[in-house]
């Protein structure tokens, strides 16, 4: 299932969430830009790596924040901000952008820090934006209740065009991550190269927290269809 868009409008222009997609863009063409020697370098230095940490050393634990606007691939990175992009805007219409920053990057530390209990030996760089916007789907759920997501589904070689209530989308993304998570630590840690349990330590965190950030009244929710979009 890949989403394409909600059916929720936000009130207002979300500048934080562009701001993170962009800084993300930026962190990315940087790293990118002196070859893939000078990328492997910079991610064992600034990527989120549980079996360097040390209290010792402060400064190996710098990756919590630093790793959460790293990407490995163009797709890693356009997949993450597609999602942001469509979830983002209205998490930060009911929190305001202060709120919101502050909220997303808390979602991002708390998501490294449960990957890390998870998976203290593992060797492997920990990148990505997925943990913090995990967060945001979190709170999304308990914001947006009502909500749908239009979503595409391909059915062998034919799409499918289909509105699913943000409940069962998100949810059903939650609990693949759980099983994923769970698979994982049966596979020292390392099932597929993704980190699960930053996912589900992200997505719980924001659940938990939403509506400490969330103090904007209930905005009124206008469902719609656009004639450009006839699903």
């Amino acid at each position: 299932m890949f989403p394409l868009r909600d059916t929720v409008r936000a009130r207002s222009f979300p500048v934080v969430n562009w701001i993170i997609l962009a800084a993300n863009v930026l962190v990315f063409i940087l790293m990118s830009s002196g070859g893939a020697a000078r990328f492997e370098r910079l991610t064992q230095i600034y990527a989120l790596i549980p079996a360097q940490l040390s209290w010792a050393r402060p400064a190996t634990w710098a990756g919590l924040f630093t790793s959460m606007f790293m990407h490995g691939s163009w797709f890693h990175l356009l997949s993450n901000l597609w999602t942001l992009y469509i979830f983002g805007d209205n998490v930060e219409d009911r929190m305001g952008s202060a709120r919101y920053l502050l909220f997303y990057l808390l979602a991002g530390l708390a998501a490294g820090l449960v990957q890390v209990y998870f998976a203290p030996g593992s060797t492997i760089p920990t990148i990505g934006a997925s943990g913090a916007i995990a967060g945001v789907l979190g709170a999304y759920l308990l914001l947006f209740p009502r909500s749908r997501v239009t979503t595409l589904i391909l059915l062998f070689i034919f799409p499918w065009f289909v509105e699913i209530p943000a409940v069962f989308f998100l949810g059903l993304w939650f609990l693949s991550q759980l099983s994923s998570g769970l698979m994982a630590l049966g596979a020292a840690g390392n099932f597929g190269g993704i980190a699960w349990w930053a996912h589900v330590g992200g997505f719980l965190f924001g659940m938990a927290a939403v509506y400490l950030f969330a103090r904007r009244p209930q905005a009124y929710v206008r469902w719609y269809r656009d004639e450009h979009w006839p699903w």
